[in-house]
Parts: C-alpha cells; structure tokens; sequence
C-alpha cells in the first residue's frame, strides 16, 4: 500500500474524532484556546495538538529519511544492485521495503526510548505537549550525534555563523540535520565503493580473457555477469550486506 495513502488515511480518521464543535456552528476560540498554567508554561487545546500532529504526520517521510538510517541503507543497498549488474532486480519497491524494515530493526532501541520518555508519560498526563515534543527529540539527537562526523558539523555550524557554540547542546537541529545526512551519504559511499571492488576485478579479468581470445564483439558484462551472481551467492552477499549496515550504526 503508498505510504502516501497510509498518511491521508490516518489525518482522516483523526478528523472524525476531534470534538463536534469544530464542525459545528461554534467553530472558533475556544477550540483554539492557548491557557498558561500557574508555572508560566503553556497549555495548548486538543484541537491545536490534532493539528500539529496531522502536520507532524505530512512530514513524516521526510524525517524518516532524514533522521534515521535510512538515507544510508538505500544508497547502499542501490549501490550493490548495479555492482552486481542487474539494475532492475531487486526492484526499486523491495529495496524501499527492505531498507524500511532494516530502519526499524536499527531505530528500535531510540523508538523505544521516545515511547518510554515522551509518548508513554504524555498519553498518561504526566507531561504536557510541548515538553513530549522536547523529550522525543532527544533519542534522535543523540542517535545523529554519535553517527556525524566534527567535520560536517563544523562546517555547518561555520555557515551558520554561530559562534557560541561551546558544547553538542548548543547545537540546534537545523545544523545537525544536514551534517548528519551529509555524514551519512559519506559513508554510504565508502561502503559502497568497497563492495564495488570485487565486482569490478571479475569484469576486468573476463574483459582481459574475452580480449585475450579475440572475441572483441561479445559483451563482458553478459560473460561476467553469472560469475559476479555466483560470488554474491557463495560468500552470502545478502546476510554480509545487510548485517554490517546493522552492526555500523552500533558501533
């Protein structure tokens, strides 16, 4: 099923559970209504907690993307799908689906830190909406901090032009979001050059022999081709790839 059907689905069913008022003759202020608390902080209403969370939900993809490992599985996993020549198999929708779920595997300990520390406390009211929305950013940044290199956080926080930067906690999310994904393209390319390698001195060794005999007409790729399968095959490529993009996020 589109993801993008999932997600219109899901705004409409929370659509028909906000109060009645909003699609009632009384729509307005008081469904709208911001209150401050005694201690300063401020108190939004249901209404404007379903709208920020229907807008959290359009950005979904995006963060899924941005803020996770996603962005480097699927480099990857592209990567050796041309190295082993076969550009259309595995398809473009069973990459998406077996980087979605390997997402998953290697996010669950920061999923399960938000749902304990952010959605479990705000779903029981002992924390307020702003303060979940604070305490579920929290995993997230940790988990980019410890996968961007100084480098690419430097940088961007020299474009930035902010210059009282002393610690990690200074540094908000629109420096960290780039350099982490810049890190993470980084890496994705340095893995994907080293599965490259192997490939390309079987193409080099059937080219030199195909050259060799005089056959200059024959493709190499289609001699090389069942070679670069056959390897894949008997040094298990997919459980090789696959466990070290896990075990690289853990490291």
């Amino acid at each position: 099923m589109n993801v993008r059907v999932v997600l219109y689905a899901t705004m409409f069913t929370l659509m028909l559970w906000l109060p009645g008022s909003v699609f009632g003759a009384d729509l307005g202020l008081p469904a709208l209504a911001v209150s401050t608390n005694a201690d300063g902080e401020q108190t939004y209403s249901v209404t404007l907690q379903v709208l920020a969370l229907m807008t959290v939900l359009t950005l979904l993809p995006a963060a899924l993307m941005m803020l996770t490992s996603f962005t480097r599985i699927i480099i990857v996993l592209s990567i050796v799908r041309q190295a082993v020549g076969m550009p259309q198999a595995p398809s473009g929708q069973i990459l998406v689906g077996l980087s979605l779920f390997l997402t998953f595997f290697i996010m669950s300990p920061v999923f399960d830190r938000v749902y304990e520390e952010a959605v479990k406390p705000y779903l029981n009211e002992k924390m307020e909406f702003m303060p979940a929305i604070e305490a579920a950013g929290k995993p997230f940044r940790e988990f980019m901090m410890n996968q961007t290199r100084d480098k690419d956080l430097s940088m961007f926080v020299n474009i930035s032009g902010k210059e009282n930067i002393d610690s990690v906690e200074d540094v908000t999310f629109s420096m960290l979001m780039p350099a982490f994904v810049t890190s993470e393209l980084k890496t994705a390319y340095q893995i994907g050059f080293m599965i490259f390698i192997p490939f390309l001195v079987i193409d080099l060794v059937v080219a030199s022999v195909l050259m060799a005999m005089g056959m200059m007409m024959l493709s190499p790729m289609i001699i090389s081709l069942p070679f670069k399968i056959m390897l894949f095959v008997l040094v298990d490529g997919w459980a090789l790839i696959l466990g070290t993009l896990a075990s690289s996020f853990y490291v």
